[in-house]
């Protein structure tokens, strides 16, 4: 098949979850025998730098990105909210992404546009216009999902309204979007049931992020447990939860176990966390080698109270036999069951309790983590979820 794979960002580097989910797609298309275009906005935040890229991958891909100024502007966001645009999709769309797919569209025939993430679709008129091919549409998450988590955690009485906005604006264009789209390709089961509950009659498929599990070497490191959280603190569920951590459990751990240690790693991480140095805790940003980092420690600790989709990092500290305490929430969309191959806990008492039975018993974070690699290998193979997909691009195809 020829795809055409319109992505918010650059697949490549991968360097966090939403990047590699894309580049796993491209990965596992062009090693299942398919041809894959890659065009990708590039923004400040995420620039795609070619020359960075390997020679294999830009000549097999033919990558290249559009530049896109998607900082925040006040008076665009205003002017969005006045006329019910959703200024969180409408700041990536821009007129010279519009033309590039034009000549694109006009040059080359596809028989499968992919687009990556809600953020894309406002392009799906120009696709229609200058193209016959299918159209599907890769959920990463339920955006408006996050917007209302966000919005009920929030504690300004004036920002609280607001967010509640945005999060119907949000949701009545998901629910516009996903009638224009000729198939829909869920990360979990739970969003393609919300879909399905909200009255969207377009075909959907599961798909979850998948990996490579001879890329993800399982690690022992010897020594008393070390908890960490590796994860881009510019993503608001993770700095959600990471304060509700430090604010509301670590203090109780280090009372009841001095010597405890926690690790925080992530790209633009807070300056105050890094200057606070809290008892026990060691906090940096970006790390050079994300599995390196995962591998020297032992227990992952996701506390996600917003998120939608499913969690790229416990994926991969499964894959790498990491014992995971997470909330439900931070758990979604894995096939998961608690006290086997994960550690579940939704408040502070809960979570503290779960982090003491690992110092208690380190050897329980080598049980739960053992069965997590078992659970990755059966559901979570990248080449096996690419061959659904291709399934499911077929079916397309034919109606």
């Amino acid at each position: 098949m020829r795809i055409l794979q319109l992505c918010n960002k650059p697949p490549f580097p991968p360097i966090d979850g939403g990047s590699k989910a894309m580049h796993n797609i491209t990965q596992g298309l062009l090693e299942a025998g398919h041809q894959v275009k890659v065009l990708c906005i590039s923004t400040k935040k995420h620039p795609l730098k070619v020359a960075s890229v390997p020679e294999d991958y830009r000549e097999r891909t033919r990558i290249e990105g559009v530049f896109v100024d998607t900082s925040l502007n006040v008076v665009d966001a205003f002017t969005d909210l006045v006329t019910a645009d959703n200024y969180n999709i409408s700041r990536f769309f821009s007129p010279d992404m519009d033309i590039r797919l034009i000549q694109l569209l006009s040059q080359e025939e596809f028989d499968i546009i992919h687009l990556e993430s809600l953020f894309v679709t406002p392009y799906i008129p120009t696709l229609r216009r200058y193209s016959k091919a299918r159209i599907v549409l890769r959920s990463h998450n339920l955006e408006h999902v996050i917007q209302e988590r966000i919005a009920r955690g929030e504690r300004n009485i004036l920002k609280k309204p607001y967010r509640k906005f945005l999060a119907r604006q949000l949701k009545n264009y998901e629910v516009k979007v996903l009638k224009e789209v000729d198939g829909v390709a869920a990360i979990t089961d739970a969003d393609a049931l919300h879909m399905g509950e909200h009255g969207c009659t377009t075909p959907i498929i599961t798909v979850p992020f998948g990996v490579d599990p001879s890329e993800y070497a399982v690690d022992r490191p010897q020594g008393a447990p070390i908890f960490f959280h590796l994860g881009s603190m510019d993503w608001l569920p993770n700095e959600e939860g990471i304060r509700w951590l430090l604010r509301t459990v670590w203090p109780r751990v280090i009372r009841k176990h001095p010597h405890a240690k926690l690790h925080l790693a992530g790209n633009r991480m807070p300056k105050d966390m890094i200057r606070a140095r809290l008892p026990g805790t060691t906090v940096v940003g970006r790390v050079p080698d994300a599995n390196r980092y995962i591998g020297q420690r032992h227990v992952m600790l996701v506390p996600l109270f917003s998120a939608g989709g499913m969690r790229v990092k416990i994926i991969e500290g499964m894959a790498m036999g990491k014992c995971i305490i997470s909330t439900t929430i931070g758990a979604e969309g894995i096939d998961h069951q608690p006290g086997k191959n994960i550690l579940i806990a939704d408040t502070a008492a809960a979570f503290t309790e779960q982090i003491e039975k690992v110092i208690a018993d380190p050897k329980l974070a080598d049980t739960i983590g053992g069965n997590a690699v078992e659970l990755i290998r059966k559901q979570h193979t990248n080449s096996e979820i690419i061959k659904g997909l291709v399934a499911f691009y077929a079916s397309l195809l034919k109606t």
